[in-house]
């Protein structure tokens, strides 16, 4: 970034960009957000480009820039670049993990135990689902870290925002599941996470690249799944009356 009001453009763009204020699509009009954020159009441009460099912002000659936004098949080019960079990070830190990376990787999937059991007690989750989640990124971090190869854990992060803004809740709709099958989801995930971690505790590089392979691999059909409902205009819509009275 060039100067203090760049930082400042970029910070504010960027927030709200992760948030979901500002959805997939959406125009960034440099002149509007040089007024709502208070400063000239050079540093807002500057953080435009410094956000298209983050693949976060798309800007195209004569249409400017906009939220990332993603087709069916560019989602599945991503997802295949992440599935490959993180099963490969997993097989590298069975090998390169020293034993405090063994213990961080571990805290965090203590952590997660501790949670889950709680969560399956708890009448609102939701406190507690926000903690778990940041267990588990503290988790994958750890994993990452432990491969002892900086370019990748920058690559798979950059990744990871990426596939936050274009699938995330301005993206597609989620089906609404019981609390019995959250319960029965959050415990699969749970035990592949005690997979990974068996796995570089031992250093078995295989069975770790392929047990994070299986792991991601379920994440990546969760969300191709709705995402490709959504661009092919299959998302359930609401019957008629007139629908309605085929059943009686």
């Amino acid at each position: 970034m060039k100067n203090v009001n760049s930082d400042m453009a970029y910070d504010y763009i960027r927030k709200r960009i992760l948030h979901g204020e500002y959805g997939p699509g959406k125009a960034l009009m440099t002149e509007s957000l040089s007024t709502e954020i208070g400063v000239s159009r050079t540093p807002v441009r500057d953080a435009l480009r410094q956000l298209e460099s983050d693949g976060l912002v798309s800007i195209r000659p004569r249409l400017g820039a906009s939220v990332k936004q993603m087709n069916v098949k560019e989602f599945r080019e991503m997802c295949d670049l992440r599935l490959a960079l993180e099963s490969h990070a997993a097989g590298l830190a069975a090998i390169n993990r020293r034993e405090a990376d063994l213990h961080e990787i571990e805290f965090a999937l203590e952590a997660m135990r501790r949670l889950n059991v709680a969560i399956l007690a708890a009448p609102q989750e939701d406190p507690l689902i926000a903690e778990l989640v940041r267990e588990d990124v503290r988790f994958h971090v750890a994993i990452m870290s432990a491969a002892k190869n900086d370019l990748m854990k920058k690559e798979i992060l950059r990744l990871h925002l990426i596939n936050r803004v274009v699938s995330g809740p301005a993206g597609c709709e989620r089906p609404i599941v019981t609390k019995s099958d959250r319960d029965i989801r959050r415990q699969a995930v749970l035990d592949s996470h005690d997979e990974i971690y068996a796995a570089i505790a031992r250093s078995d590089p295989v069975a770790a690249k392929q047990a994070m392979e299986r792991h991601i691999q379920d994440i990546i059909d969760g969300s191709m799944r709705p995402m490709a409902r959504a661009e092919s205009g299959l998302i359930a819509r609401e019957l008629t009356a007139e629908e309605m009275s085929y059943g009686l």
